[in-house]
């Protein structure tokens, strides 16, 4: 159950997350690969770094509240009941276990790489969307999901044409399938927590969704940090530090920023979900492959040989596929609302007649 929000504020809020997630998509995988290149070499650290930085969605929240409290004293400081608490809870040990696999995919794989085959994820999510949420499928759309699909399995004939040296073809086919196992399991975490929106039983406001966020993203951490202290990764942080490649110093900005812009991105995936749907979020995380593509062509001069073009070519298709049959189906739904009206109001003057 949504609360009301405005048109006017919904596609602020829309155009705003959307920044957010775009700013996240990109940057994270980016900077995630940079402290694997230069010497990093913990899983569950990295990891951990992708929902470690969930104190910074408190400022707002506590920004929120101190700005209800000047109009009434007896606000609550949390809105999230209970049975809420608890699907959040379940999506963010979900999210948690998403994060290490795709930190061990980033690990033994090319950012460029890793990015084509998390676009499968969309497939995952439109699935997972009309299992859970009831998504209405086009023909459009499955055609999208079958081009995706056909793109990963172009880049899998090929594991061996662009791994990193020193490493061995086991640990990049682990890497591969890995990053597909993630990108289904976060293609069902996105519908999963539009289902949790629908099954709060209380309104849905903007506020709520930061405190979504918040704890899907502590307990997600909680999970990591378990990993962390099983594998010994905090004894391992300052001697990585002085090893890092590109100092000390700039070891710890790595950190730091790389937790930053990872909330960008989980608070701009549920923040577009509360405004439109969990399939636009993907759509967004998809849409954003060229981009991710071209910067780690750009900053980490990696190879972009013609199996990727084809894979890309091939996701290109599938989203303009996709994209095409959404303004076909708003189309005709904006057609058919006024015949809709029309019929309405002439069943009303018959009532009253």
């Amino acid at each position: 159950m949504q609360a009301q929000v405005s048109t006017s504020m919904k596609k602020i809020l829309l155009v705003l997350n959307c920044i957010l997630l775009s700013i996240g998509n990109c940057g994270g995988p980016l900077i995630m690969r940079l402290y694997f290149i230069h010497g990093g070499k913990k899983i569950w650290f990295s990891s951990w770094l992708t929902t470690g930085g969930w104190p910074i969605i408190i400022i707002p929240l506590l920004i929120a509240y101190f700005h209800r409290r000047s109009s009434t004293t007896t606000t609550k400081l949390f809105f999230m009941k209970p049975r809420l608490f608890i699907y959040t809870a379940v999506v963010g040990l979900l999210t948690g276990l998403d994060d290490y696999l795709y930190s061990y995919g980033v690990a033994r794989l090319p950012v460029s790489t890793s990015a084509l085959i998390i676009a499968t994820q969309l497939a995952f999510t439109a699935g997972f969307a009309f299992l859970l949420v009831k998504q209405k499928f086009t023909s459009y759309s499955i055609n999208a999901v079958i081009l995706l699909t056909v793109g990963a399995a172009v880049l899998a004939l090929h594991t061996s044409s662009d791994r990193p040296k020193g490493e061995s073809n086991k640990e990049y086919i682990l890497g591969f399938m890995l990053t597909l196992v993630a990108a289904a399991l976060y293609g069902f975490v996105l519908p999963l927590i539009e289902w949790t929106y629908i099954k709060a039983n209380q309104a849905i406001t903007y506020t709520l969704v930061m405190e979504i966020q918040l704890v899907m993203c502590f307990f997600a951490t909680l999970l990591c940090t378990v990993g962390m202290l099983v594998n010994n990764d905090f004894q391992a942080i300052p001697r990585e530090a002085r090893e890092f490649e590109l100092g000390e110093t700039n070891y710890y900005v790595v950190v730091v920023w790389s937790a930053i812009i990872w909330q960008c991105f989980f608070m701009g995936a549920v923040g577009v979900i509360f405004c439109a749907s969990s399939l636009l979020s993907g759509i967004i995380i998809a849409v954003l492959l060229p981009v991710t593509e071209g910067l780690a062509v750009i900053f980490y001069h990696e190879k972009f040989g013609g199996e990727k073009g084809v894979a890309l070519g091939l996701s290109a298709w599938g989203f303009v596929s996709y994209f095409y049959g959404e303004i076909k189906h708003s189309k005709k739904k904006s057609d058919e609302t006024p015949e809709t009206e029309m019929a309405a109001d002439t069943t009303v003057v018959n009532d009253h007649a």
